[in-house]
């Protein structure tokens, strides 16, 4: 019995909804978004930022009191450099690599014209 084999055919695509973007969508056709205030005008964005894409997030992080990782890490690599100048020893060597540690992840995280080298023992 030997079956003539037909070439499969997917009749219904599978396809990902994403349920949140479908709801937006939604009350946009029925004109939810109408009577917003500043509707049709530049959103204020305050300061410029590296990358103008990034300007809505980082403003809805500020004005929600959250810092981007890469801005908590400098700012505590910054502090650890301060205590550096007051140790010695075994004890500095730590800092060192506790700092190059944070170093490197924070050039994982901050965009590429901020990353810093990592520091040395003089």
């Amino acid at each position: 019995m030997d079956k003539k084999k037909e070439p499969f055919e997917i009749e219904e695509r599978l396809e990902y909804k994403d349920h949140l973007s479908e709801i937006i969508k939604k009350a946009e056709r029925e004109g939810h978004f109408e009577d917003l205030p500043g509707k049709g005008k530049p959103l204020q964005l305050g300061q410029d930022y590296l990358n103008p894409e990034e300007k809505q997030l980082y403003k809805t992080m500020k004005d929600n009191n959250v810092l981007p990782r890469w801005v908590e890490l400098a700012n505590k690599i910054d502090q650890l450099k301060e205590e550096l100048s007051q140790i010695e020893g075994k004890e500095r060597a730590k800092k060192i690599k506790q700092i190059n540690k944070l170093v490197k992840e924070y050039n994982f995280a901050c965009p590429p014209s901020l990353q810093r080298n990592r520091i040395t023992d003089k």
